[in-house]
């Protein structure tokens, strides 16, 4: 299960690896396996329209079971197969890096992390790091 103060330590530990790397301002949300907001955090400076990405990446990798590179890989190869995927989920997956799949050391999925902020590849980045800190695994 992953409950608010693994949410809270995935929260700050990726806020503080994306400052570490220089990224711009990122916005940070956690769900648990049902899809559910756990926790949000917006750095200083962020837009106040990444709540709505971070949810969407994050929302598909738990309703997919997929974490945002696959969802791209899987867009870019059937681009009509997640486009039917966003009417069916009411828009609200985003198939891009940055959406990662939170595990619990026997391998079953227990939320996912959504990251906005800098490039997709960099949310992911920083989604990872803040997981690993909270001694969960992450795919990406």
């Amino acid at each position: 299960m992953l409950g608010i103060d693994a949410a809270r330590v995935i929260i700050t530990e990726a806020l503080k690896a994306g400052a570490a790397a220089g990224m711009k301002p990122l916005s940070v949300v956690v769900l648990d396996q049902g899809g559910h907001v756990l926790a949000f955090e917006r750095s200083d400076g962020a837009s106040p329209g990444r709540f709505e990405i971070a949810r969407a990446k994050a929302h598909g990798a738990v309703m997919l079971g997929m974490g945002g590179r696959a969802q791209m890989a899987r867009a870019e190869a059937q681009g009509y197969f997640m486009a039917a995927l966003s009417g069916v989920f009411e828009g609200r997956i985003l198939p891009v890096p940055g959406g990662v799949l939170v595990r619990d050391a026997s391998g079953a999925v227990v939320g996912a992390v959504g990251v906005t902020g800098d490039t997709s590849d960099n949310d992911a980045i920083a989604a990872e790091a803040g997981i690993r800190a909270a001694g969960l695994q992450p795919e990406a």
